[in-house]
């Protein structure tokens, strides 16, 4: 079976078992890339705490997250962890917000998705995977965003080795499927949900997982 083959199988099976997920939660573009900063190293769980504290703080806007008082963003966001260090970055991707583009989000989605990904990834603390949600969950630009949940269940049914890169898995999506905005979002959303629910890290529940075949994909 040829790569793109397995990878429309895998998708149709996840999609059917899941059905529409709806992922990124966040009512602004600005919220989402907020969110895609903090969710960092912790689970999504308190990330939703952070974000609920900012908003209640009337802190979730450009120029009044960008300008508070960085001891009152840590004690926010303390939930998501790490938080002095994501103080830091949420600070670093601000000023790039408000320097580059005047603080708007519209604005900045309007560069060219390659050229904004590198200035994203010039931003400390910005790391692939970050820079990838904020393009695809915030600004809707057609990449598809790989994290550890998609590495490993590509590695479990032989799909990709233990040593390819994030961009060579990267390329495995995008020349294979269309460049299409909602078919990655909900990839990416069926494959978080199923490294979760099954795949997990250690002690995988293979028996009941959707992709359990009997047989490799």
């Amino acid at each position: 079976m040829q790569v793109e083959e397995r990878l429309c199988e895998i998708y149709e099976t996840l999609d059917e078992y899941f059905g529409e997920l709806h992922w990124w939660p966040g009512e602004t573009p600005f919220e989402i890339a907020v969110g895609a900063i903090l969710t960092q190293n912790t689970s999504w769980k308190n990330v939703e705490i952070a974000i609920a504290k900012l908003k209640k703080a009337d802190l979730l806007d450009p120029l009044r997250l960008y300008t508070a008082e960085d001891s009152i963003v840590a004690g926010l966001i303390r939930s998501s962890g790490y938080y002095n260090i994501k103080t830091k970055r949420l600070k670093a991707f601000l000023r790039f917000l408000q320097e580059e583009y005047a603080g708007n989000m519209e604005e900045m989605f309007r560069e060219e998705m390659w050229t904004l990904r590198e200035r994203l990834l010039d931003i400390s603390g910005i790391g692939e995977e970050t820079a990838d949600s904020i393009l695809l969950y915030s600004g809707g630009k057609p990449i598809f965003v790989v994290d550890a949940y998609t590495r490993r269940i590509l590695e479990r049914h032989d799909i990709i080795s233990w040593d390819q890169g994030y961009k060579e898995i990267q390329a495995l999506f995008m020349d294979n499927l269309p460049q299409d905005t909602s078919l990655y979002n909900q990839y990416h959303a069926l494959l978080v949900n199923t490294g979760k629910s099954f795949c997990r890290k250690k002690a995988p529940t293979c028996r009941g997982c959707p992709l359990e075949t009997g047989k490799p994909l």
